[in-house]
């Protein structure tokens, strides 16, 4: 048998480590470096078979897609766990009122008022508190007592002697036009006050201003809480706590509801706040543009993760077992990043099953490590060292740097995409600077190039098969909608809606252009949060809260899963030379260490201004100057 094998291999010329990048076995004659232009040609329309995804690909995966969905809405335990959300309802941009939002998971605790004002307009005025780390690991009612004191604090801060349900005319007097460009930070002394400042190792968190009893239930603030750590829902603000992820430890909370906790913590502080919905940041980034974009029918987050949340009509839940609802139609959190666990159509390469292999969860989340930021460089990594090892790239030689498993950032990606100088001198720069490869020709150059270019397509046109198979699902292929779509991927990476929307017209015509428009939706956490506690407020004082049911968390997979990847090499990054440390977070991606140098400087409001892709979440959330109250009048544009 072995003679056989061998003389297989050598009547094919083949060397055991030499493959294609689609897995099948590459001739020796083919390796090396190209040495004219028809080599390299040869090289790039490899490349490009081999991330190519064809229409008949596309049809396939979107038609699979739609079956899991349907699957998901039949039962429980599916692969794509169409997650009943218990919000129902739709914002027509006319309410008004003054709601709050909470958005805890990370480093920092983000409070944020929302006015809306009627006529598609609202305003914002937001606050970051550090949640310090023996909170982190505490008890859990210290951590809700914090949160209630820092919630309180931020009240008595923007009312003053005043009531907390004061209309949006007793605003500060410099609250700029809706409408008008907004800074990014405040110029505010406030960010030096000991009462509300708690970027510190203290535990200790502001002191609440309000000494008053709490007030009955019309009289309280109606809140939004966006917890990013796994629950189990059961209904539109009651959540069980199946685990802790991103550095969060805390006791006394496991298997407990989580909104009840912070809830008693808000009447021991006498904080007049009820919580009325608990948030998943999909389902807000689809609400924070339906209020100023009433016929916003999807959500989709496409950045760190990937998730998608649509309408669907009641009668279709067949799972549903919670009793009637406030409207026939309820939103559902599709979770479609775990689409296609059981490789049945998804076209998968060596190189994404590398990546599947030495993640925390293989074989899981295989969608979205196929299209979301957090995978894209490193899927993009796996490529290139495949080509250095067949001595295509750099002579063969890599480098320390290059060999780390999460170094190439997707944020690199998307600037090599847009080097259009002559000798790609800022390819040149992040190879060589950065990465540490010894030395770079522009022909390697080319070929890197083209190697972010496929990989970052190929994620927009699957990211278009998720987006059609929800479109079908939901029949808006005929009637049309409005999706909002947040995360810099789609809002920075080069070319990702357009080619997005040429998959959407390959598998619609290209009349689809016209009844679906991709719309960039922000804040999802905060503005989102504010508009589903209003929605279940309206609902609740009609009486039409669903009763419980149980349904798994509405907190997105999409979020939780790729920190997790990340921080399997945290351990590695932290015994990197000092003089590294800089470049060591940047390649890595960690969220704490990322966060503590964000804390250093300005934080912009541009969900991380297009230079670190896969930490859009992380830097969304501290979008403030560190603890400056701002207040931000804003007006979501109908398109992008």
């Amino acid at each position: 048998m072995r003679s056989l094998l061998n003389r297989f291999r050598s009547s094919r010329k083949l060397s055991p480590g030499n493959t294609h990048g689609n897995g099948v076995r590459k001739l020796d004659v083919m390796d090396g470096p190209p040495k004219n232009a028809d080599e390299s040609a040869a090289i790039i329309e490899e490349l490009s078979q081999t991330f190519h995804v064809s229409l008949a690909q596309m049809k396939t995966i979107s038609e699979q897609l739609k079956k899991e969905m349907q699957k998901g809405l039949n039962q429980e335990g599916a692969t794509v766990a169409m997650i009943p959300t218990f919000v129902s309802g739709r914002p027509t941009g006319e309410e008004k009122g003054r709601y709050l939002a909470l958005d805890l998971g990370g480093t920092f605790l983000r409070v944020c008022e929302v006015d809306l004002c009627g006529n598609k307009e609202f305003k914002i005025r937001q606050k970051k508190y550090k949640v310090p780390l023996s909170l982190k690991e505490g008890d859990f009612c210290d951590l809700c007592d914090f949160i209630a004191e820092c919630l309180g604090s931020f009240i008595a801060d923007l009312n003053p002697g005043g009531s907390i349900l004061s209309t949006s005319s007793t605003h500060d007097h410099s609250t700029t036009t809706a409408g008008s460009s907004s800074s990014s930070s405040s110029s505010s002394s406030s960010s030096n006050d000991s009462t509300t400042n708690v970027n510190n190792n203290s535990n200790a968190a502001p002191s609440s201003h309000h000494e008053s009893t709490v007030q009955p239930e019309q009289d309280k603030y109606q809140l939004g809480f966006t917890f990013s750590f796994p629950v189990f829902q059961t209904s539109i603000n009651r959540g069980v706590l199946k685990q802790w992820t991103k550095g969060y430890s805390c006791t006394n909370s496991v298997h407990k509801d989580v909104v009840e906790m912070l809830q008693e913590a808000f009447l021991r502080k006498q904080v007049p706040v009820n919580i009325a919905a608990i948030v998943n940041d999909t389902v807000g980034t689809l609400m924070a543009l339906a209020y100023s974009v009433p016929e916003t029918a999807i959500g989709v987050i496409l950045g760190t993760g990937t998730n998608a949340c649509y309408y669907e009509q009641m009668k279709d839940i067949k799972k549903w077992d919670g009793g009637e609802t406030a409207t026939d139609e309820m939103v559902i959190n599709t979770e479609w990043g775990a689409f296609d666990c059981e490789r049945l159509c998804l076209p998968l390469t060596i190189h994404d099953r590398k990546v599947d292999r030495e993640s925390l969860r293989p074989r899981q989340q295989m969608f979205e490590k196929m299209i979301s930021g957090m995978y894209l460089g490193e899927i993009s990594r796996n490529v290139i060292l495949h080509l250095i090892d067949r001595h295509i790239l750099f002579d063969g030689y890599s480098s320390n740097d290059l060999n780390k498993a999460y170094c190439f950032d997707t944020s690199y990606m998307s600037s090599i995409e847009l080097d259009d100088t002559p000798d790609l001198q800022e390819t040149r720069h992040i190879l060589e600077d950065v990465l540490s490869i010894p030395s770079t020709s522009l022909t390697d150059r080319q070929l890197v190039k083209h190697v972010c270019k496929m990989v970052g397509l190929r994620a927009a046109r699957l990211s278009a098969c998720g987006l059609a198979a929800v479109l079908k699902q939901s029949n808006l292929v005929s009637a049309g909608c409005t999706i909002g779509i947040d995360g810099s991927l789609f809002e920075h990476y080069p070319d990702f809606e357009s080619n997005m929307m040429q998959a959407l017209k390959e598998l619609f015509g290209p009349y689809i252009a016209y009844k679906v428009k991709l719309s960039l939706a922000r804040d999802g956490s905060g503005l989102g949060a504010a508009i589903i506690a209003m929605l279940a407020h309206k609902n609740a004082r009609r009486g039409d809260i669903p009763t419980t049911t149980s349904s798994p968390s509405s907190t997105s997979v999409a979020e939780e899963q790729p920190q997790q990847d990340v921080q399997q090499y945290q351990k590695e990054a932290s015994v990197t030379e000092n003089h590294k440390d800089e470049k060591s977070i940047k390649e890595n991606g960690i969220q704490e260490q990322q966060e503590q140098v964000d804390t250093k400087k300005e934080i912009q409001d541009t969900n991380g201004d297009g230079k670190v892709p896969h930490q859009e979440n992380n830097q969304k959330r501290e979008q403030d100057a560190a603890d400056v109250i701002e207040e931000v009048p804003k007006k979501q544009d109908e398109t992008k």
